[in-house]
């Protein structure tokens, strides 16, 4: 399964990718609002998860590639959550992007390509996204990509001490029907 944009193409992952995704991972900035930054082998191990969900589901978090300019920026695409919580089982939409290529669009134009399909091809009713409180750049893709908060789902990531100051998350939606009066 391959999706193209007018800039991009999201496919599965290829061994090469592997070296970038592990700096990606390893980059302070990006993973700002992460638990923790990834040593090598969690990065590769992380990256053979992604593509055996794909490779199972035939879909997934896509590599991200520029034509012609940049062969791996990161992966963006959709997901189901590891852990329980009042909103899953869901779908989720996520995305983690080399920083020397955030401010361009690539997140949100890649983003709107993952929604159509889980929208169009896997007809999925809704898709879900979430952050911490203070991940201004990934909240407002997730506006931009036409997701709304809501409030009364936000919640405490499971996966994280409750003393963790990552803890607490918003959640956005976004519905089927919204994205095709959206798109419409």
């Amino acid at each position: 399964m391959v999706l193209t944009t007018a800039r991009l193409v999201l496919r599965p992952w290829r061994e090469p990718d592997r070296e970038a995704f592990a700096r990606l991972n390893d980059d302070p900035t990006v993973m700002e609002f992460m638990p923790r930054r990834l040593s090598r082998d969690e990065s590769d191990a992380f990256a053979a998860r992604i593509q055996a969900d794909i490779e199972q589901r035939s879909w997934g978090l896509w590599a991200v590639e520029i034509p012609g300019k940049a062969p791996f920026i990161g992966y963006v695409g959709l997901s189901v959550p590891s852990f329980d919580t009042h909103f899953t089982p869901c779908t989720e939409i996520g995305w983690r992007l080399a920083a020397e290529y955030w401010g361009h669009g690539y997140a949100s134009e890649a983003a709107n390509e993952s929604l159509r399909f889980a929208f169009a091809e896997l007809q999925l009713r809704q898709v879900v996204a979430f952050t911490v409180p203070l991940n201004r750049r990934s909240i407002r893709v997730m506006e931009r990509i036409g997701m709304a908060r809501d409030r009364a789902g936000d919640f405490e990531h499971p996966k994280l001490a409750p003393s963790h100051p990552l803890r607490p998350h918003v959640l956005y939606r976004l519905n089927r029907d919204d994205w095709r009066n959206r798109n419409s």
